[in-house]
């Protein structure tokens, strides 16, 4: 069996028990060598700026609370330890059917994103070919791998104005 045979099912859980479940679910994973069955377990998080008493906190926020993704080919047994993970409440889908998430609601929840590479580099100028600056010419000051976004300086009304824009939003000149 390849993780390409692997899909992400969604699994709920305890709110405020996410990352024991994760980690109850490596350890049996770990103990039953289950690395072929079960490949990867996560609890979406963004990171939040809050600003307290005038001092910028970083703090990673869960995304959707109450709820484990896991990546796992479904048997048996896979649907077992998982379902009777202290903390697990069950998987999400119609009865103990569980049902595995698209592609595309994988792509959009960004797990498990294979980092598109570019061959743009700082520096370089680039022509925006979509959205609301189609047809401007700028130059890259930055990348963002993870977001899969550029920071342009675009030249309008005299000055220059840094934008964000998306690799797709793009094309090396």
């Amino acid at each position: 069996m390849s993780d390409r045979e692997a899909k992400w099912y969604v699994v709920h859980t305890y709110s405020g028990h996410e990352n024991k479940v994760k980690a109850n679910i490596e350890k049996i994973v770990e103990n039953r060598g289950m690395e072929d069955v079960i490949y990867e377990i996560v609890v979406p998080t963004e990171e939040k700026v809050e600003i307290k008493n005038g001092k910028k906190k970083t703090k990673q926020k869960k995304i959707f609370p109450g709820y484990v993704l896991v990546k796992m080919i479904m048997n048996d047994e896979s649907w077992y330890v998982v379902r009777n993970t202290r903390g697990v409440t069950g998987f999400v889908g119609p009865g103990s059917k569980p049902i595995p998430l698209s592609d595309e609601e994988v792509r959009n929840m960004g797990i498990d994103n294979k980092s598109p590479s570019i061959d743009i580099e700082v520096g370089e100028n680039v022509k925006v070919i979509s959205g609301p600056f189609e047809n401007f010419i700028g130059e890259v000051k930055g990348i963002n791998l993870e977001r899969q976004t550029l920071k342009v300086l675009i030249s309008m009304f005299g000055r220059e104005t840094p934008v964000e824009l998306e690799f797709d939003q793009v094309e090396k000149l």
